[in-house]
């Protein structure tokens, strides 16, 4: 189906010469004079080479139909990362390039939203908040006001966040999954 180039977002796929993109950012530009321009960054799903195009914002872009669906994430392992569709069983590998920066987020069991295109997955969309636990940060001082400042930890899967001060080792916390900021302590 044909959309304006202005609509396209992270994780849509486009045809362009008979193959198949998927996009990996895309920015629209108003300048002062001129035309409105949408400039997308994409990846080649066939072989994953990347590149940008631009498009006057009105221009139509051919959007092909990917099938987008909850699955659950499996487990990683030479092959690939492994997922499983909850209600057919099925399962499909995704591979490193596919994962990118979200394989650090993942874990057994997690739901995520994968789009598929001819069964093969294509993109990947983490859930927007998940719960990590922190394993190392800088104790508590005392008289530090927990509205001023902001002290660096590490989580048990790798990232590294800003936390309030009160927060210590052994405490779980919602991050955000976009920019690795902390939200708030967890309620569990």
């Amino acid at each position: 189906m044909k959309v304006i180039a202005s609509s396209l977002r992270k994780g849509n796929v486009v045809e362009l010469d008979g193959k198949l993109y998927v996009v990996l950012k895309a920015e629209n530009f108003h300048p002062g004079k001129g035309t409105p321009t949408t400039s997308v960054d994409m990846r080649r799903i066939s072989d994953g080479v990347k590149t940008t195009e631009r498009w006057k914002t009105t221009e139509q872009v051919e959007k092909a139909d990917v099938d987008e669906r909850e699955w659950d994430f499996l487990y990683d392992d030479g092959e690939g990362y492994h997922f499983m569709n909850p209600e057919t069983y099925d399962q499909v590998v995704a591979t490193e390039d596919i994962v990118a920066e979200a394989a650090t987020f993942l874990e057994p069991g997690m739901k995520v939203f994968l789009q598929t295109f001819d069964g093969l997955p294509i993109a990947i969309t983490l859930p927007q908040r998940t719960v990590v636990e922190i394993t190392e940060t800088e104790p508590v001082v005392k008289g530090q006001t927990a509205s001023s400042s902001y002290k660096p930890a590490m989580t048990n899967v790798g990232v590294r966040v800003m936390v309030p001060p009160h927060i210590g080792v052994g405490t779980r916390v919602v991050i955000n999954t976009a920019d690795s900021s902390y939200v708030e302590r967890a309620k569990d």
